[in-house]
């Protein structure tokens, strides 16, 4: 088991433990995305008012444009060896990097509470268990999953992608044998409410991978093209994602009455019975399972990485590896229990929720990777407080909150709808200010201070690994 159990955690991954291709990318995150709660997501859009023509339209904006800042994401992993958010040091601070770590954590617990509830049933039915043992077992097979690690992600990535995609053409076959196509695409009238709703629930989607897509990317030899890196991210991710809300939007504009709130029946009832049934109850979970290994590895992540910024820990053993991973799992089972049936509405707002915190991380981190520092950054520098990047870089951190403020005038949820919403006729555009503002601000802020401007000693590949510790 020693070469298939992960040892890496937040440190360097050396040159000598690099292996594979960017190809790597677009199998996992076409699994990644192969599954039902891309769909319910693509559903979203038609539930809440957009007709199916132009929410298939509006979903394909979303996911190339957040597709985009995710896999400009993807492409440090190679260049830097590291986990994503351990990067977020550099513009925030050693300590000061826990203030979106916190925010993506919860992200993580959601997602993975969220996941659950679709593959409990899916996993309740197969096993003729119960939804709620369902959710049970599916979340202790992550959680054992996730702590092998590395391997074993990309590994169930590839599985999934090839069964997955078996499942979807069988479904969309289906679909089309019960509905007309030419029906459900018929009504073109456009409304610019709903259609941005359509772009922002499937931008949100890509954008909350940011937060741990170069975890994926990061075993990759370092002198992998960025460029095959970013497109190889962009298109398995974008390619997966529309494909299954494309199902979801036309499966709720046929059926809306027996689809919502019954996403996983109606899904498995649409493919047929017997063994059918059955493939499709697994093809459910284990799409479900490959995104939520991810939910909880990126989870893991950030919370040592939260951690070691205040205790300095360079090393962690295998049984604080399943600690983390364990609370992980606790904390996600224990609201996908809670939250289970008010699914639908939770998980919109939710998605909307996440967009605000994560926009302006997203856009202070690649401006200060690719604007400021140029794509270097000064290794041994992140596990030091009292280095070059500091404990606390208030600046950057004052930048994020105004990034986040900046939105909440044009923020549409269930529980909050900021003023400008109604002038914009309900439209949501939170999110493209939420790009914006920050990036604009950092870069303005930022490129004149030496610390970070300043070219970093090019460390040792033999002693990267050594400088955080492993």
């Amino acid at each position: 088991m020693a070469g298939v159990v992960e040892r890496r955690s937040i440190d360097v991954v050396p040159d000598d433990e690099r292996h594979g291709s960017a190809v790597s990318q677009f199998t996992l995150w076409l699994g990644a995305n192969l599954q039902i709660t891309a769909v319910i997501t693509g559903a979203l859009a038609v539930v809440f008012g957009a007709n199916a023509f132009w929410s298939l339209i509006g979903l394909l904006l979303g996911n190339l444009l957040g597709g985009a800042v995710m896999a400009l994401h993807s492409a440090q992993g190679p260049r830097l060896g590291l986990p994503q958010m351990i990067t977020s040091r550099a513009q925030f601070g050693v300590r000061g990097a826990v203030v979106p770590l916190a925010l993506v954590i919860v992200m993580y617990i959601g997602f993975f509470a969220s996941g659950s509830v679709l593959a409990g049933q899916a996993v309740g039915e197969l096993t003729h268990l119960g939804e709620t043992p369902g959710i049970v077992l599916f979340a202790a097979v992550t959680a054992v999953a996730a702590a092998v690690g590395y391997r074993l992600i990309h590994t169930l990535g590839k599985i999934a992608g090839l069964v997955c995609a078996l499942a979807f053409v069988y479904l969309g076959i289906r679909l089309l044998e019960r509905t007309d196509l030419g029906t459900l695409l018929a009504d073109h009238r456009f409304g610019l409410p709903v259609f941005l709703l359509a772009v922002s629930l499937s931008a949100s989607w890509q954008l909350a991978f940011g937060p741990y897509v170069a975890d994926y990317s990061r075993y990759l030899p370092r002198h992998t093209s960025a460029r095959a890196t970013f497109w190889w991210t962009l298109s398995g991710s974008v390619l997966g994602s529309q494909w299954s809300m494309t199902f979801g939007a036309l499966a709720a504009a046929a059926a809306p009455a027996a689809f919502v709130g019954h996403e996983v029946s109606y899904i498995v009832g649409l493919g047929g019975a017997g063994l059918i049934a059955s493939f499709l109850y697994f093809a459910i979970a284990l799409g479900k399972l490959t995104i939520n290994i991810l939910n909880t590895y990126g989870g893991f992540m950030s919370l040592v990485t939260s951690v070691s910024g205040f205790r300095g820990q360079r090393t962690l053993s295998p049984r604080g590896r399943s600690a983390y991973i364990a609370g992980i799992m606790l904390a996600g089972t224990a609201v996908a229990l809670l939250g289970k049936d008010s699914f639908l509405t939770s998980f919109k707002d939710f998605l909307l929720f996440l967009l605000t915190f994560f926009t302006p991380w997203s856009a202070i981190n690649l401006v200060d990777y690719y604007l400021i520092s140029k794509e270097r950054y000064d290794i041994p520098a992140l596990s030091d407080p009292a280095g070059r990047y500091g404990a606390w870089n208030v600046r950057a951190l004052t930048v994020y909150v105004l990034g986040v403020l900046a939105q909440l005038p044009f923020l549409a949820t269930h529980f909050f709808t900021g003023p400008l919403v109604a002038p914009l006729g309900g439209a949501d555009i939170s999110w493209l200010v939420g790009l914006a503002v920050p990036a604009v601000l950092y870069w303005v802020t930022a490129r004149r201070d030496t610390a970070r401007t300043a070219e970093p000693a090019a460390p040792h590949e033999d002693q990267a690994p050594a400088e955080l510790g492993g």
